[in-house]
């Protein structure tokens, strides 16, 4: 799986440590290549740019809290960006939200708690129907 990834300098690290074990899929990382400090909404659009395109199958943001990224991600049209903290949030928010982009709260996080909330969001489905008819009538919200 393609899936374009980004952060801000305080997610640097944990993208950088997501990149490395994560090697059965591939990552087209849209930066931040430091800890030097950078703000999240350019990382944001590059990779909801990539998922909205279809260019990447599905995208990661992470910066300190995830609230930023989350609202950045969510003004693209087509993305369905989700914060999650656990593996349980994660599988509902693909499940019932049907979200494209994983949004990650690196300062709040582990890393093996990371990995395992990517885990837990890659296996999971998204289960359409009544789901599907949620996300269309948010689609209009957006128009």
């Amino acid at each position: 799986m393609n899936i374009a990834i980004g952060a801000d300098h305080r997610g640097f690290t944990l993208k950088q440590a997501i990149i490395k074990h994560f090697k059965d899929h591939t990552f087209d990382d849209k930066g931040a290549h430091s800890v030097e400090r950078s703000d999240y909404p350019a990382y944001a659009a590059a990779v909801t740019q990539e998922v909205a395109q279809k260019r990447a199958h599905a995208g990661i943001l992470l910066c300190g809290s995830g609230i930023g990224m989350s609202i950045a991600a969510n003004r693209i049209k087509g993305i369905y960006a989700g914060l999650c903290w656990s593996p349980a949030i994660a599988t509902v928010a693909k499940e019932n939200d049907g979200i494209n982009v994983l949004v990650l709260p690196a300062n709040f996080l582990t890393t093996e708690e990371a990995f395992s909330i990517i885990d837990a969001w890659l296996g999971a489905r998204f289960k359409g129907g009544r789901h599907q008819e949620r996300l269309s009538a948010l689609d209009v919200l957006n128009n």
